[in-house]
């Protein structure tokens, strides 16, 4: 009897997961196609490009005063001296501050890219679950991720519809 039961239930577990329909977005691909995306990629790109040529700057003057520290050491007095390394920690706590600021987890760098890129994620997010809905689809893969595709017929790439629904 337990084995009866048993084969009954992976038939139906095997029936209901062969009917389940699947889709194939390919978001890099949609990505590339709305102008607006790699519009907003190349303002990051030059708002980080600048923000770096700040942080580098910053760390290219510590470089500098380190070294000039390093020639003078002999001839400073104590208390010059541990004025000076002083004055070189709090430059450095200054330029780890601003790349905090510019870069880390909740930056200028993060926020930035909510404003430009999230709407744009946001409409393509809002177009795939139009397309499939009206496909009847229950799951639909991103081809652009980690997803490993071991066959793919084609048939059920949506990225085309997602494209027209979103106006592109």
């Amino acid at each position: 009897m337990r084995n009866f039961l048993a084969v009954v239930l992976m038939l139906v577990l095997g029936l209901q997961a062969s009917a389940q329909r699947f889709g194939i977005v390919d978001s890099e691909m949609i990505l590339s196609r709305i102008p607006a995306y790699g519009q907003a990629q190349t303002q990051l790109n030059q708002l980080s490009e600048k923000w770096q040529a700040e942080v580098e700057a910053l760390w290219t003057e510590i470089d500098k005063m380190e070294k000039a520290l390093e020639a003078e050491k002999v001839l400073l007095t104590e208390e010059m001296l541990a004025e000076k390394e002083t004055e070189i920690e709090e430059k450095k706590k200054a330029a780890r501050e601003l790349q905090r600021t510019y870069f880390g987890p909740e930056g200028e760098v993060f926020k930035k890219r909510q404003q430009l890129i999230r709407p744009i994620q946001d409409q393509i997010y809002n177009a795939v679950q139009d397309v499939a809905r009206r496909k009847k689809l229950d799951v639909v893969f991103d081809k652009s991720s980690d997803l490993i595709t071991l066959y793919n017929s084609g048939k059920s790439d949506i990225s085309e519809e997602v494209l027209e629904k979103i106006g592109y």
